[in-house]
């Protein structure tokens, strides 16, 4: 299970390559496992074209290899295909889509190297799935509810509003997602299990809220980035956001089992620099 990347490929390969799922060429050698990304793999970082790839290729290779890849499109995703449609239609950024974007972490130079296939890939990836009783979804939010009321429903809408060519609908959806910390605080538990209740599984696990965030909204004080995924809301989430490329000691990985994390794989200390804020 891979939280945020947000262009962080280096420390991503590093991550696969220690836990096994791949060469050092990148290469898939996960055999039959099945490889969960939970979305928002560009921005702010220094690849987010090169992660996006990467993930690309290992979900053919693990195919191949009768493993799997589940790749969910992030809110920086959204992002990232409004900037992309409207900005060739108008340059001068009168919507206000390329200037969002911008100002969320965008990286002029992943829109530069940007090509059809990886229009054609992002514009594809669900919102939601299955995987036993877990949930796997990109926000900690309730938004997914009204896009419908199963997994294939809300899948369904997210694939039209992706290919949408109505600002109105971009500018409503990319809002829309940016809606976190629904599970957290007191009535957290009541919250997720409403989601859980209408569109099936026992446990959700998301990224989009670092996990040092969630902690300091349940008023748990930290010194520095935490190194594992926290399970919170009385243990109905997870959260997978390592915070991967904001601080140079963060970033993880986990293997997820029936009865919760089996196993977590850290950047080591001092491997990588960090690159930009929240």
């Amino acid at each position: 299970m891979v939280g945020d990347v947000h262009g962080a490929h280096d420390k991503l390969h590093a991550l696969l390559m220690v836990a096994g799922l791949i060469d050092r060429e990148g290469h898939w050698t996960g055999q039959q496992a099945h490889l969960v990304f939970l979305g928002d793999y560009l921005d702010r970082g220094p690849d987010g074209i090169g992660v996006i790839r990467l993930v690309q290729r290992l979900e053919n290779e693990a195919e191949r290899a009768g493993g799997q890849v589940t790749a969910l499109v992030g809110n920086h995703e959204v992002m990232f295909l409004a900037a992309s449609r409207f900005h060739r239609i108008d340059p001068t950024d009168r919507i206000g889509f390329y200037e969002y974007w911008a100002g969320n972490g965008g990286q002029r130079h992943d829109l530069e190297r940007l090509e059809g296939t990886d229009i054609t890939w992002l514009s594809a990836r669900p919102a939601m799935a299955r995987a036993g009783e877990w949930l796997l979804v990109h926000a900690d939010s309730l938004f997914y509810l009204d896009l419908g009321r199963t997994v294939d429903e809300i899948n369904a809408r997210t694939r039209q509003l992706l290919g949408s060519t109505e600002p109105g609908e971009w500018g409503a959806f990319a809002n829309a997602f940016v809606d976190r910390l629904n599970y957290a605080g007191v009535q957290g538990e009541a919250v997720a299990s409403r989601l859980l209740q209408t569109v099936g599984g026992s446990r959700i696990v998301h990224g989009h809220t670092p996990v040092h965030l969630l902690l300091a909204e349940n008023e748990q004080n930290i010194d520095a980035p935490t190194t594992a995924p926290i399970a919170y809301a009385g243990g109905r989430c997870l959260d997978m956001d390592s915070g991967m490329a904001y601080f140079s000691d963060a970033g993880f990985i986990a293997r997820l089992g029936p009865d919760g994390v089996e196993e977590v794989v850290s950047v080591p200390d001092g491997l990588f620099e960090p690159h930009g804020g929240f």
